[in-house]
């Protein structure tokens, strides 16, 4: 995929980069396959807003990936590479021998009249979904489950990709994007290859009405207002603290940098080997 960029004859046009969408195959989606994505505007079902910084936007709809794959031993031709305006990743329409279609997230290289195939019997190829006990060890993976059955769950934005490093004892070592070294049941399914999409980081809005379309509402700095309205606010000038140095919060006190919010005792820390910031996890 290309980034295009523009003649910079507007202010919003000397910044602004679009993807170039050469990969686009089929431009409306499986009719099936989509049902409408209902707006909250961050509120929750009494209205009152939760969710700071949301609303409007243009109308989406939701596709119905197929994260499970659990049509095994039934190869699927590749019939288009979609766009889907609810994730950064590109979509594959696969059309199985018996005619049904399905979505996937389409991993780096798949073209349209390849051929796929899910489950324990299925070849470690690009866009393959097998278990993680029949993958060699050192390939790059995706769409990786983190329970037998459930579905895929990590690795699935774009540009990403996980590498198996180990098996050992019923579980995979399994290196994730974050830098993160997870195990998980040799059972799990996981696609073969990248995600597609690479260059997606490198999107630049260029203006704020771009925000606007994808429902993202303006938000007032906390340094920027008044003590009364937030911790941070107040102050001569600049300040970061309102008189007084203090750490970066929410309106409501809560650390916005270096605060850890996961639980110490989750059930789950004992599947983490290394942690993303490179220290080993300490096992209890």
């Amino acid at each position: 995929m290309a980034i295009k960029t523009f003649k910079p004859v507007t202010p919003a046009s000397r910044f602004k980069t679009v993807a170039s969408f050469e990969e686009i195959t089929k431009k409306e989606p499986e009719r099936k396959l989509v049902q409408p994505r209902k707006k909250t505007g961050g509120r929750n079902c009494y209205g009152r807003i939760t969710a700071r910084g949301i609303g409007g936007g243009h109308k989406q709809r939701i596709r119905l990936v197929d994260f499970k794959r659990n049509k095994h031993g039934v190869p699927a031709k590749v019939v288009a590479i979609e766009y889907d305006p609810t994730r950064s990743a590109r979509l594959a329409l696969l059309e199985y021998a018996d005619g049904e279609r399905r979505y996937i997230v389409a991993p780096l290289g798949l073209q349209v009249g390849a051929q796929v195939m899910s489950g324990p019997d299925a070849p470690p190829e690009l866009g393959n979904f097998l278990p993680l006990k029949n993958i060699p060890t050192g390939t790059e993976i995706h769409n990786v489950e983190m329970f037998p059955g459930r579905g895929g769950q990590m690795v699935r934005a774009a540009g990403a990709a996980a590498v198996l490093m180990a098996l050992d004892g019923g579980y995979a070592q399994v290196k994730l994007p974050s830098g993160e070294i997870r195990r998980v049941h040799e059972n799990c399914y996981a696609a073969i290859g990248q995600v597609g999409n690479l260059e997606h980081e490198n999107i630049s809005l260029g203006k704020a009405g771009r925000a606007r379309h994808l429902g993202k509402r303006p938000i007032t700095r906390g340094v920027a207002r008044n003590p009364v309205d937030h911790p941070n606010g107040g102050g001569q000038g600049k300040s970061k603290g309102g008189g007084g140095w203090q750490q970066l919060t929410s309106p409501w006190g809560l650390l916005a940098k270096g605060y850890r919010t996961r639980r110490r005792r989750k059930a789950s820390n004992r599947f983490i080997v290394v942690r993303r910031d490179g220290r080993p996890m300490k096992q209890k």
